[in-house]
Parts: structure tokens; sequence; C-alpha cells
């Protein structure tokens, strides 16, 4: 186990507890409506005292007092207290540390003297007291997971479920390699669980979650692929949610890695490194259950090892589990002496989860019964292993899931902005993004020429990732010398991209952060007017980012800009998501009307 020492610097005397909207909606039990109702209707109703103007907080302590003040009942538990108070201490990106410290001590069961805010320890004891350390610790980590979804990714835990179902058995020692923050293991009905994640405060927390259910756990913090923890371990099974389309796994210098059995992953193929690598640590006759993107199930690049996992009877099942994805594959590291088998089971479960392990039970008992294909019929010039791509010759499954994304794609509801006409202005007077600077009301800061990335535990955010409105795709092992995003900060590129950040995070390189005084500009109307700025009249297509030009609005104005600027960004982000659904739907259309499944009308 890695254990890291956490050291804050702070004045005690400047820690408020902050709450959401959807915490005051928790604590009066209402819905979030009716929070903004009273936002509008009371003139009273406390200000934010931070956060974004999309996603406000508002002082914890102003907050009771007004309900207090209205006669509105509201309960405040222990749990809650303890929570806004981390919350308060750490900040966006120290949260998770103290979230891990705050488990530690749970899991000692006493104090410690050297908080940051000295009501810590006694609001943890509090804590313990009214939950139990176990469920008190698992309430602190889900408002976390709440706050933080795209930074922790964890496993739906009815996918976890699934998956421990089809290949863990009880006293069974399992490995997840790609651990995160513990959910797969917490679901493995395990007698001893091995873990590895190259986060460290997740690691440390999926080590308390599962020592605070008492289970033999052995969590290491370090990157698999590149520095295997277990290289020598063979387990009875092995689960994993593995990061996709990660481009920095370690493509070159494990080009020779004795793991790549089956062949070598290229370099944008770096989920079918991973399933190797579970592979590599099952026994023979032992179970893997991965998920995967859908699309390694077809892409071209993987063929041959698809092809190879095939004819040596590794891969043994294909699920799809949802509309986007992630597919479920099973795998068996075959055992000497073992006949190659001759079907493998693909299966669509995206409307009916609950159907997965019958199906795989009688595929265990009947394996040449539907929906298994025959193996020598996969292995062609494609080794396609989409469940959607092979369907039964003229049977219903192609239709209904061609209906089914059609009735999506039509359900997208992208509207446009209701904008009105302008009457003609004239000429609108302007200001500068560096005249801005220069008065105080915000901040640029350039990200290095260079960053290192290549695992760690800090979330960088790339060009790439900022174009597709994703979340970081990068991570980085150390932060010196990083430039740090918070939630509300505007991120723009030279090339005229730019949006509001959402999650904290770092700048990758050629990133651009704007900080604003929320108070005295709106970020949503800046990184709109960024976007839309005017190439020069240069040979350069490249935006001065401090040349770029706002109109002079008051504040009021700029948010009703904001909010247009906002809804156009949804809309172009919704866009590319149908455009996508709208390719499946292409396909599944031409697969049906080929197979016999779909005729025209």
């Amino acid at each position: 186990m890695c254990y890291c020492l956490i050291v804050f610097h702070m004045d005690v005397d400047s820690v408020e507890s902050t709450v959401s909207a959807g915490d005051i909606a928790r604590l009066v039990d209402v819905g979030r409506a009716a929070v903004s109702n009273w936002r509008r209707r009371y003139a009273d109703f406390p200000r934010p005292v931070g956060g974004t103007a999309s996603s406000p907080l508002f002082s914890l302590a102003e907050v009771e007092e007004w309900l207090r003040r209205n006669g509105k009942r509201y309960e405040l538990s222990a749990a809650e207290r303890a929570w806004q108070r981390l919350r308060a201490t750490g900040g966006d990106l120290r949260l998770g540390e103290l979230v891990l410290r705050a488990g530690e001590a749970l899991l000692a069961g006493v104090g410690t003297a050297d908080w940051p805010d000295p009501e810590l320890p006694r609001l943890l004891d509090e804590l313990a007291a009214e939950r139990g350390p176990a469920d008190g610790f698992e309430f602190l980590y889900q408002r976390y997971a709440e706050s933080h979804p795209r930074r922790l990714g964890a496993t739906d835990p009815a996918v976890a479920d699934i998956m421990a179902g089809l290949v863990c058995s009880p006293g069974a020692t399992v490995l997840d390699p790609a651990c995160g923050t513990g959910t797969l293991l917490l679901r493995a009905p395990a007698g001893r669980v091995l873990g590895q994640e190259v986060d460290g405060v997740a690691a440390g927390i999926a080590t308390v979650r599962l020592r605070l259910r008492e289970r033999d756990a052995d969590i290491v913090a370090a990157d698999s692929l590149r520095a295997d923890a277990f290289a020598d371990v063979e387990v009875d099974t092995v689960v994993c949610d593995p990061p996709f389309h990660e481009r920095g796994w370690g493509f070159a210098e494990l080009t020779s890695d004795p793991r790549w059995v089956h062949g070598v992953p290229p370099r944008g193929e770096p989920e079918l490194a991973w399933a190797q690598h579970c592979l590599a640590h099952v026994r023979p006759g032992g179970l893997v259950a991965i998920l995967m993107p859908p699309v390694a199930a077809s892409r071209r690049s993987g063929r041959r090892i698809r092809g190879n996992l095939l004819r040596a009877g590794a891969l043994r099942a294909v699920v799809t589990l949802g509309a986007a994805g992630p597919d479920l594959w099973v795998l068996r590291r075959p055992a000497p002496g073992d006949p190659p088998p001759a079907h493998l089971l693909l299966l669509d479960a995206a409307d009916d989860p609950a159907a997965v392990l019958p199906a795989w039970r009688a595929h265990l008992a009947e394996p040449a019964a539907e929906p298994a294909l025959r193996i020598v019929d996969l292995l062609d010039d494609h080794i396609d292993v989409s469940p959607a791509r092979h369907r039964r010759r003229g049977g219903p499954a192609v239709a209904d899931e061609y209906h089914a994304a059609a009735r999506r794609l039509r359900g997208t509801a992208l509207v446009a902005p209701d904008l009105g006409v302008a009457e003609p202005a004239g000429d609108v007077p302007g200001i500068t993004v560096g005249e801005l600077a220069k008065a105080g009301l915000l901040t640029i800061r350039h990200a290095p020429a260079r960053v290192g990335t290549g695992g760690g535990p800090h979330p960088v955010l790339t060009a790439d990732d900022l174009a597709a409105g994703r979340p970081p795709g990068e991570r980085a092992a150390d932060a010196t010398g990083l430039v740090e995003v918070r939630p509300g900060d505007v991120v723009a590129s030279p090339a005229g991209l730019a949006r509001v950040a959402t999650a904290p995070a770092f700048l990758g390189p050629g990133l651009i952060r704007v900080r604003v005084d929320p108070a005295r500009l709106d970020p949503d109307f800046l990184a709109g007017v960024l976007r839309t700025a005017p190439r020069p009249h240069t040979a350069s297509t490249r935006i001065d980012v401090r040349r770029t030009r706002l109109p002079r609005l008051g504040l009021a104005e700029q948010r009703r800009y904001g909010r247009a600027f906002r809804e156009l960004v949804v809309l172009s982000d919704g866009l590319q998501e149908a455009a996508e659904l709208g390719e499946r739907v292409v396909r599944l259309g031409f697969d049906g009307l080929i197979t016999g499944a779909l005729r025209p009308r």
C-alpha cells in the first residue's frame, strides 16, 4: 500500500462551509426547481459566494439563517455537516486528498491534531457515531463522486454487479489493474482482492473503502501497464474498467513486452493492451471481465489481435450494455489441453441488462445456441465481433435496434436558442481583453510549451478535449509548473476555441486560461466572444486573445448574452452527438436492408 503525506497551509478563520442548489434541495427535501423559485421570489435569499453562474455556491450559515427566518423545516445531519466542512476546507483540487484523509481517520478510529480545520475531527467523530465508519465514509465518497463525476469516472454499480456475477466466485482472488476508487472490487464476492491505480488519491480511497468493509485488500498506486506491481502474480479472476482512448499508454517502451501473446497492440488501441494485460494475470482457465469501447470490436487496426484471441479460444463473449457503450468482453485464459471453443456469445443487452447472466449460463450449458455465432464465420477480412453486426439473418433484432436508434435520433430535441431581431445600434464601444486584464477584471495565463503527460494523478486538458467538450484526456505525474484550471475559468486556444471550465484540471500545451471576476465580467459572455473573434489579416490564422475586442455591456446584459452563447455551445455539442447517432442509424439501416430484417415501406 502507498501512503502519501498531505500538508495544508490555510487560514482557519477563512473556512466557510458552502452548499450548492442541489445541497439546499436535499436539506429541505424539495426539488431543485423549488430552490430556483426561492432565488427569484425572495429578495433576501442569500447571494452566491462562489462557484459559477451556472453552478453557484452559497454560504451554509446564511442558508440556514434564511431557512429559519422563513419557517422552512430542514435537517442537517452530522454527515452533511462533515461533508460541507471538508469541501469548504479542501477546495476543488485538494478535496480528494481531504476525503482520503477523512477515510484514514475513520479507519484508524482516532482523530488527528493537525487538521487544517480543528472542527473536522469532531465532525468526523459525530459522523462515525451517526452512521458507522464504513457507511459514514461511503457517504463522504458518494458526495465527492457526485461533485466530480467526470474526474472520477467510477464504474456504474449495476454494470459492476454484472461483471462480478459473470466471472467472480466466493473465496477467489480477484485483481483489478485499473481499480479507480474500488467499486468493482467492492462488488466482487472474493476472498482476497488486489488492485492497482495510477492516481494515488483514488488508490488510497479504494484502500479505505475496502478496509472499512473488512476486505483483505492490497492496493498499489502505480501505472499497471508501465509498472506492473503484480507482474509475477496469477489470480483466479480479473475485472477491469480501463481508461479508454488514452493515447500516452506506453506504446513505444512496451513494444516487446511479453504480455502481448496475441499481438502487439497498435498505438491507437490501448484497450487491446489492457485486455492482454488482464489475460496475463489469470491462471490457466481463469476468467476476465473487461469493459471495452464499442469500436474495439470492429476497428480495422485491431483485427489481427481479435483474430488471434478467437483462434486461441481466449475471447468467449462480447456483450453490448448500452447504445453508446461500453461493451463487456469476457475472456478466458486457455488451459493446456483445452479444445478451443467453436462458438462466441454475441449479445445485445442494451435494453435488458438483467438478461446478461442468464444468457451466459445458457451459453455455458449449450454453446451453439443463439445468440452465439460460429467462430469460423467471424474469421473474415474484418473480424468484426460487434453484436449489432451479426444479427440472425432476417430476424427482428436489427429492425428493433434500427427503430430504437431512429427514435432516439428524433428525440434529441435539438433546438436553436430563441434569439430576437436586434435594432440597428451603430458602433458599440468596445474594450480589449488586454485592457480588461490591466483593469484587474481578469488574469491571463498560458500553458507551458511542454507538459509531461503519460500517466499520473493530475488531469490535463488538451486542445482536442477542448474542441470535443470532453473531460481531460491526459494525466500528468507532476503538477509543478502547470497552470491550474478551476470551474468558471475560460479556457481558450489560439485556434479560436473557448469554453467555460466545469471541472478542475491543468492546461495542456497551447491552451490559455482566462480567470475572470464573475462579479464584474460574465465568463460565458467572454467565451462566446472569443469563439467568434475575427481572424487577423495576416498569413497566420491564430488569434491573439489579448487583442480580442469585447463590446462594453453591463453585467446583466453580459449574462443575457452569456446564456445565449452557452445554449449555442450546448447545441453544437448535441449536434456532434446526433451525428454519431445518425451514423449508427445509417449503418443499421443498410445492415437491415441487406440481411432482410428491414424492408422499404
